[in-house]
């Protein structure tokens, strides 16, 4: 852009000054030249006020007001939309024709085609891209759309709500209308054309009202829809059963496109889905992949009563339906799968993505005060650590006192557009507790740092706990408040058993949960047998960093014995942590004998579920690791990581051995848990072997025989990742079969390139750069990009080579995809802005490549919000 984007502020907030009361559209679809019609009933709330609609990228036919054509004269458009200085004082009706190209539209945002099908995305604001409208979700309005297209090519018509009329036409097209009877704001509209192939199932509610479920999907895919939709019905059930919510309609689709800028959209009874998060089979998706569908499907499913029924009042409270609906999809997999493991895998998750972004230069609060382009917020902050915070609220209220919040909240704004502190102030209301300290999670940036301290006085028996909270500077909020949080402890005694603790209706208002206010806090526990040690931040209780001392042998210990799963797997992170970094400083230093006995013992526990032993035994991130670190040294991370896996497989390696012979049982494959865990077991045992893989033939040969005699694409996938970073004829054979089995299925293809932007090999960046001419990527597909280019950025070893090849690569080709898709530019540029954290010599070479971006003519919105924030000091 030629001149610097404004930022639009929170506090400027001011209701709209004329309602919707309805929209009616048409749509005539063509691929080049699609006409659009609308016809709004207005109804002015401010007198005198101009009629401002936004528009990017259309065509403007017409302008209708009451029956009267308005002249040019009569209006203003320009580049960012339709103003009418003088409208009537009274509702009235305006009727507006444009046109738009879908087939052009690579933005993806709007009305565009995906495979020859038309599709719609409109969150956050893609409806200004389809008619002239005043796009901001505070205006709900009924909608009757009428689609016209060629019967041929788009046999499936689709929109929101209820199908209440379709028919033929002539020239062979027809035509579908639909009516949704629910007010909605315009970002939750949806159109959907072409010719699909369906799955159709039913559901009935616990009213016993019969709903159609349908999965449409490209033809020959079908069958690979069967987990979505039952994951889709589990998803309903579970939803009437835990928080009282029933389906509300006749109907529900679900389409899956190939081209999406997202996971999936809510949009009502109209979802469309990245068809990632729908198809599946034993042959094409891992096991992750069914559980992320099984998620996906799930959050899109709950949006409908929080997101939909009670959207928001504006995007500055974009967590009150993102982080909220998070917590009910973790709540769902929780009780569909492992609850302690669901909890370490999102947790690790928020400490990969959020944490890292609560420290860097685009830190913001998960309700922002402002931004530049609302496309840049849809954040791990926003929703991973927005579903935390709902997570913290639920843990000091309870099941019960939540369930009484959500019900109220329900009562108040069903049909409104509403904010977060509506939100927060029903959960107080509805349980006569003040919750106006913990509102600061809100409005605070940055992850709070607690430091704890023990002492006990073994003549009185009493323990003495003191707890100092830090919340540290971010980009415009250098000084914070103490903010309130949940923080689950525990004592353990000498046998490993959890010693008992009284409740303090104040400090504790359960055994085991401070309820931690202030800066500093000394807690008391009397008359207690003396610790051997102390678990902290049971459960995750509250999104921080913790900060204790304690020696090896208590971390040791608690990893063998502490009785809350996560924390039990967070002894064994936090004890690998201190190991690793220790290494980095001193490449001589040896390994604590105690961790690797402590690896052993989990090993050997049988009653452990495999799927936790999985977890328990993979040693901390490279990414995490350099996150402690005041200066990352990416060598020494890799170094240091590595010496300690193989020392963990020099000592353990019958054992390993033995672990993957007990798992690898052939049979039919399920992607249920407990058989999921089986083969997460089995695979990180294989993972650790693939270290001595070098120097041993024969275990080349065990990880390429998995890979090839595989019959499930969890193992073959998991083989061909560790051979990807064993350079010899294993390697090149194993691609290039995986290719040929998969080359006529793009999805599939998606993990091919994955793997190979990740490798640790030398050669990988020149690797990638090939790969972008290759017939498996465009620079026009999202997931292509995310697979090699986004992946790439995440190979921490290759992407921070210190001659800084790797960032011009990554510069060059967010400045080659940024005026064909800018928000997945302005996405996939955010880890050049963690300069600071690297050396003076990396930081330049990073900066500059920000500097080359700015420096683009006509920049983006998005990707010039990234790129100067990025910048900024």
């Amino acid at each position: 852009m030629t001149a610097q984007p404004t930022a639009i502020h929170r506090k400027d907030y001011r209701a709209p000054d004329f309602r919707i009361e309805t929209v009616e559209l048409e749509f005539d679809l063509q691929p080049e030249a699609t006409r659009v019609k609308s016809k709004l009933a207005v109804a002015p709330q401010s007198a005198g006020a101009a009629l401002k609609l936004d528009g990017e990228d259309i065509e403007l036919l017409s302008v209708v007001i009451d029956g009267r054509k308005l002249l040019p004269a009569d209006y203003t458009a320009d580049e960012h939309g339709l103003t009418i200085a003088t409208v009537p004082s009274s509702a009235f009706t305006l009727e507006i024709e444009t046109r738009i190209n879908p087939k052009g539209n690579t933005h993806l945002s709007g009305l565009y085609q995906s495979s020859g099908v038309y599709c719609t995305q409109c969150e956050a604001q893609g409806f200004r891209r389809i008619t002239y409208f005043p796009d901001r979700p505070d205006v709900m309005s009924t909608y009757r759309v009428t689609i016209r297209g060629d019967k041929k090519a788009n046999p499936v018509l689709l929109s929101n709500g209820n199908l209440v009329e379709e028919g033929g036409l002539s020239d062979g097209r027809h035509y579908a209308v639909w009516h949704d009877p629910f007010p909605k704001p315009c970002y939750l509209f949806a159109l959907v054309a072409g010719d699909l192939a369906v799955n159709e199932d039913e559901f009935v509610t616990r009213s016993g009202r019969k709903v159609a479920l349908r999965i449409f999907v490209e033809h020959g895919k079908v069958e690979r829809t069967a987990y979505a939709m039952d994951a889709l019905k589990r998803s309903m059930r579970w939803d009437e059963t835990r928080f009282d919510l029933e389906y509300d309609l006749d109907l529900f689709n679900i389409v899956a496109v190939s081209d999406f800028n997202m996971g999936a959209m809510e949009n009502k009874s109209l979802n469309v889905f990245n068809d990632k998060y729908i198809l599946a089979d034993h042959e094409t998706a891992t096991d992750t992949d069914y559980a992320g569908i099984e998620a996906v499907v799930a959050h899109e499913y709950f949006h409908n009563w929080t997101g939909n029924r009670i959207t928001c009042r504006d995007w500055f409270q974009l967590s009150l339906k993102e982080g909220l609906t998070v917590f009910r999809d973790q709540e769902f997999t929780s009780d569909m799968r492992s609850r302690p493991v669901k909890r370490i895998q999102d947790v690790r998750l928020l400490r990969g993505r959020q944490f890292p972004e609560d420290a860097g230069p685009l830190a913001h609060p998960i309700r922002p005060d402002s931004y530049i382009a609302i496309d840049n917020f849809y954040t791990a902050t926003v929703y991973e650590k927005g579903s935390e915070v709902i997570r913290m609220i639920h843990t000091m209220l309870g099941e019960d006192g939540f369930q009484k919040g959500m019900k109220l909240y329900v009562e108040r704004h069903d049909g409104e557009a509403a904010t977060c502190d509506q939100f927060v102030a029903a959960m107080a209301d509805a349980n006569k507790v003040d919750l106006s300290q913990f509102q600061r999670w809100y409005s605070q940036a940055g992850t709070p740092e607690v430091v704890v301290e023990g002492s006990y006085d073994p003549g009185s028996g009493d323990y003495e706990l003191t707890v100092t909270q830090v919340v540290p500077p971010t980009p415009g909020q250098p000084d914070k408040q103490p903010v309130q949080m949940p923080f689950g402890i525990g004592l353990l005694d000498a046998q490993g058993r959890d010693i008992a603790l009284k409740a303090d209706t104040a400090a504790m208002p359960r055994p085991g949960m401070l309820n931690v206010t202030a800066p500093t806090q000394t807690f008391k526990f009397k008359g207690v047998p003396k610790p051997k040690a102390i678990s902290l931040n049971r459960g995750f209780s509250a999104p921080v960093v913790v900060k204790a001392k304690q020696p090896g042998e208590a971390q040791a210990f608690l990893m063998a014995h502490d009785s809350d799963a996560f924390a039990r797997w967070e002894a064994g992170q936090q004890y690998a942590t201190e190991l690793l970094l220790a290494r980095v400083a001193n490449p001589a230093k040896p390994f604590d004998p105690a961790f690797i006995e402590a690896i052993g013992l989990t090993l050997r526990d049988d009653k452990l579920e495999q799927a936790f032993v999985a977890e328990a035994i993979t040693l901390p991130s490279e990414d995490y690791i350099a996150d402690r670190m005041a200066v990352v040294d990416v060598d020494g991370i890799h170094a240091a990581r590595r010496a300690l896996r193989l020392e963990i497989v020099r000592t353990y390696r019958k054992q390993l051995e033995d672990i993957y012979s007990r798992n690898t049982t052939p049979g039919t494959y399920s992607p249920d848990s407990t058989s999921a865990g089986r083969r997460a077991l089995k695979n990180a045992a294989l993972s650790y072997l693939s270290e001595q893989a070098d120097e041993d033939a024969g275990l080349r040969r065990l990880i390429h025989d998995q890979y090839s005699k595989a019959d499930n694409m969890t193992d073959r996938a998991a083989a061909l990742r560790l051979l990807v970073d064993i350079a010899g004829p294993e390697r090149e054979a194993a691609l290039a079969d995986f290719y040929q089995r998969f080359a006529d299925d793009a999805l599939v293809l998606d993990k091919w390139l994955m793997l190979q932007a990740i490798s640790t090999l030398p050669e990988t960046l020149e690797n990638v750069r090939s790969l972008l001419t290759h017939p498996a990527f465009s620079m026009q597909k999202p997931n292509k990009v995310r697979s090699l280019i986004g992946a790439f950025t995440a190979n921490a070893l290759r992407y921070h080579a210190a001659d800084g090849s790797g960032y011009a690569f990554h510069a060059d080709r967010m400045l080659e995809l940024e005026p064909i898709n800018p928000q997945v530019a302005a996405r996939l540029l955010a880890p050049l802005g963690r300069w600071r954290r690297f050396d003076a010599a990396r930081q330049e070479k990073m900066k500059a490549e920000l500097r080359r971006v700015l420096a683009k003519p006509n920049l983006s919105r998005d990707v010039y919000e990234i790129a100067s924030k990025s910048l900024e000091n």
